[in-house]
C-alpha cells in the first residue's frame, strides 16, 4: 500500500499508526533515507491492501475508520485529495485494510507461471521481500531466489530440483506466505515469534530449481514439435510424463554436482531420461550451473534441499558433515516425526557437493509418502510437516 509524506511525517510515525514493526518498514523502502523525508514522497506500508468504499448517506470518515477498526489518519492518508467536511454521496474513497490472509494457494497443481504470480503478488504486498533471477533455465525461464530477513545468519531452502517433486514449490511459497503474515502482523507461528528470527536471519528461498520439468510434468511436453518428438522418445514413447524427473534436456539436476559424480554417473543411465543421467560432465545444465553459482556467491551456513518421499532426512556425505549436522537433524526429526538417515548412499546432489565443499551442515529433505507425484490431497498433511522444519531451520 503506498501513502504520500505529509509535513511532520516519518517512518516512525507511520509504524506506530499502522502496527508495522519500525524495521519492515525501513526495508520496504531501501531507496528512502528515512532522516531526509521530503514532502510528497512515496512511502510503501508493508502488510496492507486498500479497498473502496462507496460514501452513503450520514457516513464520515471518522465513522468509517471506526468501522473498520483503524485510526482516522490512515484513512487520510490515502486519500490525501479528500475533504473530510466535503463527503458526497456516491463517492468513492480507499480504505486501508490489513492482510491476514493468504495471498498463496498451494493446494493446485503448481506450475511455474503460478509461482512467479504468487512472487509478484507477494512483492506487491510485503516490498520488503526481494527477489532476482539467479539464471534462466533451458528454456530462458528466469529462475527467482527470493530473500527475506535482515540478519547476519545466511541459510537456503529450495524445491523442485526434480519435476515430478513439484509439490515442493507451493509447500515453501505457502511457508513464505504464513512467515510474511506472522511479520506484519505481530504473530507468532508455533509460538515463536518471527519478528527476532527476522532480523536474525536472511533467508534464500530458490523455490523452483526446475520450472521446466516441472511445467512438462503438470502440462505435458512443449508445443515446439521438434522438442515434444524428442521428449516422448526420452520418455520411452509415453505422453504421460508423471514419473519424469529430470530437466528438459533428460538430464537429473541432483545428479549434476561435483560431489565423486563419476561414481554416480557410472551406476545410471549414459543417455538422456526421465530420471538418473547425470549429463555428460557435472555442472554443464544451465539450473545447476545457477545453483552452484548462488552457493558459492552467498556464504551459506546451512542448507536444506526439499524433494519428496519418505518422510525421511538425509544429513551426510562421507562423514564429511560436521558435527552439529547431527544435533539439527535431531531436532528436525523431532518436529516433524521424520526419519534422520545419515546416507542415502548417492552421490552428485546438490546437499553432497555443498557438505563436501564447504563442510557445513546440508540436508535433503523427503517430504511425505507415497508415489510422486504426490497427490494434491497430501497438501496439508506436508506443509503441517514440513512446517516445523521450515521453523527450525531458522532458530538453530
Amino acid at each position: 500500500m503506498d501513502i504520500f509524506i505529509r509535513p511532520g511525517d516519518s517512518l516512525w510515525y507511520f509504524s506506530d499508526l499502522f502496527k508495522i514493526p519500525l524495521q519492515l518498514l525501513l526495508d520496504s523502502n531501501r531507496n528512502i533515507n528515512p532522516q531526509l523525508l521530503q514532502v510528497g514522497q512515496r512511502i510503501q506500508i508493508p502488510g496492507y491492501v486498500t479497498t473502496s468504499y462507496t460514501i452513503t448517506q450520514g457516513d464520515s470518515l471518522w465513522q468509517i475508520a471506526q468501522s473498520k477498526n483503524l485510526p482516522l489518519n490512515a484513512i487520510l492518508l490515502v486519500n490525501p485529495e479528500i475533504q473530510p467536511s466535503r463527503l458526497r454521496i456516491g463517492q468513492t474513497i480507499q480504505v486501508p485494510q490489513r492482510l491476514t490472509w493468504r495471498l498463496v494457494n498451494g493446494q493446485q497443481n503448481y506450475d511455474y507461471s503460478m509461482m512467479m504470480n504468487d512472487i509478484k503478488k507477494l512483492q506487491t504486498a510485503y516490498p520488503f521481500l526481494q527477489s532476482t533471477p539467479i539464471g534462466n533455465s533451458v528454456l530462458a525461464q528466469p529462475i527467482p531466489e527470493i530473500l527475506i530477513g535482515n540478519g547476519s545468519k545466511r541459510i537456503h531452502y529450495n524445491g523442485s530440483f526434480h519435476a515430478n517433486e513439484w509439490i515442493t514449490t507451493p509447500t515453501i511459497m505457502t511457508f513464505l506466505n504464513d512467515y510474511l503474515l506472522a511479520l506484519t502482523n505481530q504473530t507468532t507461528i508455533r509460538g515463536l515469534s518471527m519478528g527476532s528470527l527476522y532480523n536474525q536471519t536472511t533467508l534464500s528461498l530458490v523455490p523452483m530449481v526446475n520450472p521446466d520439468g516441472v511445467n512438462l510434468v503438470i502440462n505435458g511436453p512443449p508445443a515446439n514439435e521438434a522438442l515434444k518428438n524428442k521428449l516422448i522418445a526420452w520418455n520411452n514413447n509415453s505422453t504421460n510424463f508423471s514419473g519424469w524427473k529430470a530437466n528438459i534436456n533428460g538430464v537429473d539436476l541432483n545428479d549434476q554436482f561435483p560431489a565423486k559424480w563419476e561414481l554416480e554417473n557410472a551406476r545410471n543411465p549414459q543417455t538422456p531420461g526421465p530420471r538418473d543421467y547425470g549429463g555428460e560432465a557435472p555442472l554443464t545444465q544451465p539450473e545447476a550451473i545457477a545453483m552452484a553459482d548462488l552457493t558459492r556467491n552467498s556464504n551459506f551456513a546451512w542448507v536444506l534441499a526439499f524433494h519428496t518421499q519418505g518422510r525421511v532426512i538425509y544429513w551426510g556425505f562421507e562423514n564429511l558433515e560436521p558435527p552439529e549436522s547431527q544435533t539439527m537433524v535431531e531436532e528436525f526429526s523431532r518436529v516433524s516425526g521424520y526419519e534422520p538417515i545419515q546416507s542415502a548412499n548417492s552421490y552428485a546432489g546438490y546437499k553432497d557437493w555443498f557438505i563436501q565443499d564447504w563442510r557445513r551442515p546440508g540436508f535433503t529433505v523427503e517430504l511425505g509418502s507415497g508415489t510422486n507425484p504426490l497427490p494434491i490431497r497430501q497438501f496439508d498433511t506436508i506443509y503441517q510437516e514440513a512446517l516445523g522444519i521450515f521453523l527450525a531451520g531458522l532458530y538453530l
